[in-house]
């Protein structure tokens, strides 16, 4: 799904690493909350509280959910992250992502 409809964003930023990685909040119209951001290339590591959707748009990385193996990620592919876990990019090209939280 390229389109979102109704939506809300929240016009601020959540920035972390610096500005490495930011994105922007999305409060859809059926209660769902969705980010949509960009990840520039390093490695960066998340904790999460709900499980989460990553929706690899467009860029490359390679993920490791709680500490496990490497996974190579790609534009058009997605990870899930349980939740109270955690996970690492090492992000290779820019990438531009869609996370969904999933509670």
């Amino acid at each position: 799904m390229s389109e979102l409809k109704d939506v809300t964003v929240i016009r601020e930023a959540n920035v972390y690493f610096d500005g490495a990685v930011t994105s922007r909040t999305i409060l859809c119209g059926s209660g769902s909350k969705k980010t949509l951001g960009i990840a520039q290339p390093g490695e960066y590591t998340f904790n999460t509280a709900a499980p989460e959707l990553m929706e690899i748009l467009a860029g490359e990385l390679e993920v490791s959910i709680a500490g496990g193996a490497w996974t190579s990620v790609k534009g058009g592919e997605a990870f899930e992250v349980p939740a109270n876990s955690s996970f690492t990019m090492k992000v290779t090209t820019v990438v531009d992502y869609c996370c969904s939280f999933l509670d």
